[in-house]
């Protein structure tokens, strides 16, 4: 995997279609969840865009929010991976890059993510844990989590 970490403003116009379409694809259209995409936080001017290719193409992507915009801490979210790249280890490859890049803008920050509930031992594996209960967001269970005492990951 190729990675690439941008502000909106240096996102390509070619770059900025693949994220929207990846994000697009999965949460709206594979996951059957009418929700507000493009809720505005891709603009702000702290905001990096995680871009993951393989052969070109765009097949991971993450987003890394500074804190106070959608939690008191900084978060990652929109942790999204193609169908082609689910089980070959490429979601863990995604977020561990996208925790050492938010480990270069904002040291030693705490982490907190509203991870799909299914995926919270995915998330245990990479430092987070559980501080909220279940809750649902557009129709798909949901639970906060955090990760403090950041260290780079491997």
């Amino acid at each position: 995997m190729q990675w690439i970490t941008l502000t909106f403003r240096q996102l390509s116009t070619r770059q900025l279609y693949d994220l929207l379409r990846l994000r697009t694809n999965v949460f709206v259209v594979e996951q059957n969840c009418a929700y507000p995409e493009l809720d505005g936080h891709d603009l702000h001017p702290e905001t990096r865009h995680v871009l993951g290719y393989r052969d070109d193409k765009m097949t991971a992507y993450a987003r890394l929010l500074p804190a106070g915009l959608t939690y008191p801490e900084m978060s990652i979210g929109r942790i999204v991976t193609a169908h082609t790249e689910r089980g070959n280890g490429c979601g863990s490859e995604l977020v561990k890059h996208a925790l050492r890049q938010a480990q270069e803008v904002w040291p030693d920050a705490p982490i907190t993510i509203g991870a799909q509930y299914h995926l919270r031992k995915f998330y245990r594996q990479h430092g987070f844990e559980e501080i909220s209960e279940e809750y649902l967001e557009d129709g798909i269970p949901h639970i906060d989590m955090r990760r403090v005492g950041i260290t780079t990951p491997a």
